[in-house]
């Protein structure tokens, strides 16, 4: 506990987390080499690392890449590969976040709605759409499901923070439930009064990076930077945290203010890579509890550890999704919850057996 309260930590704890940063840090630049090595269309994968080394100074190779092959690279698979890494990163981040801040490993980061939010706000544009192509100058799908994701996290922190101060965790993890189910109920009518929008809405809600491009990316990244940079300044305060409230309080911690901080840049960086992305489950849980069986149960490492390790596990995780249906894709929340429901499993089995 010194360490989390500012003393000076031992040498050796300082070495062991450069190390686990490093390696994910390599795990990361492998996972994007790799990202833009496949897929279905452009140069052969082997030609992708020669032609990136081509491209670095000091370095001459003749990759064989054309220039229209380098254009599939750069303007598709590049933008997918950048907005994996953001959207894995975030969602990872986010729920080791909440898992810090509500004591639980086992939340994730649409615990108080976000998900139903940003569902329900997709799926009133594809109702409104009605199948058509949208004349809007500004794309409005993306902007419906953020807003309904804010909204829905809004409503429920105003609920669970309106019954006293001692129990504010719980009342959150309750009202969260209860807006979830609320706009989950009133998605369900949308849906019944529209059966032609039924595929697209399902297409969106098991999660996307097909149609990823710079635009996305451009489009979430100043959120997802200043979320990043607000919860790993709490890293530290979220290590209070973990001995409950009443401590953290005796140890001189905000609690209120910690908790109100942390989610509310959680949710704004959740909401922002699902409105371009859509839901794509299990990262938030999966990523987080596994840094902890791996690397320990400290903030100062679980956090920056998610979201390397977030980021290199979607992109992973995307490579299934190009090339199982080839020529068509399989959503990337299919190939998530397909790979991380057995993983999130063993966790659990490991944790049990070790407990």
């Amino acid at each position: 506990m010194s360490e989390t309260l500012g003393f000076p930590q031992p040498r050796h704890a300082a070495s062991h987390r450069n190390w686990w940063i490093a390696g994910a840090s390599a795990l990361l630049g492998v996972s994007l080499v790799i990202g833009l090595m496949i897929g279905p269309a452009g140069p052969e994968w082997w030609r992708v690392p020669l032609e990136l080394l081509d491209r670095l100074p000091l370095f001459s190779i003749d990759s064989g890449v054309t220039a229209g092959e380098w254009n599939v690279v750069w303007q598709i698979r590049a933008p997918r590969v950048a907005l994996a890494v953001l959207v894995g990163a975030m969602l990872s981040l986010a729920g080791a976040s909440y898992q810090g801040t509500f004591r639980n490993p086992l939340v994730d980061p649409y615990l108080l709605g976000t998900a139903a939010g940003a569902g329900l706000g997709a799926t009133i544009v594809f109702a409104l759409r009605n199948g058509e192509a949208s004349s809007w100058v500004i794309d409005p799908l993306p902007l419906a499901a953020f807003l309904g994701a804010l909204i829905a996290v809004f409503i429920t922190y105003t609920v669970g923070t309106a019954f006293g101060r001692t129990r504010s965790s719980v009342t959150l993890v309750l009202a969260g439930v209860a807006v979830t189910s609320l706009l989950t109920s009133i998605q369900a009518f949308v849906l019944q009064r529209n059966t032609d929008v039924v595929r697209q809405v399902y297409t969106w809600i098991l999660g996307r990076l097909s149609s990823a491009t710079w635009g996305d990316v451009r489009l979430v990244l100043p959120y997802v930077v200043a979320s990043t940079v607000v919860l790993l300044l709490h890293r530290r305060l979220l290590d209070v945290m973990r001995v409950g409230d009443d401590e953290a309080l005796a140890l001189g911690a905000n609690v209120r203010r910690v908790r109100f901080v942390v989610v509310l840049a959680a949710t704004l960086g959740t909401a922002a890579v699902v409105a371009v992305s859509g839901l794509i489950g299990f990262v938030g849980i999966i990523v987080p509890h596994a840094v902890r069986l791996l690397a320990g149960a400290s903030y100062r490492l679980v956090l920056p550890l998610s979201v390397l390790i977030g980021g290199s596990f979607l992109v992973l995780a995307d490579i299934p999704s190009r090339v199982l249906a080839d020529p068509a894709e399989t959503p990337i929340g299919v190939v998530t919850a397909f790979f991380g429901a057995p993983f999130f499993l063993l966790l659990l089995r490991t944790r049990e057996t070790s407990a």
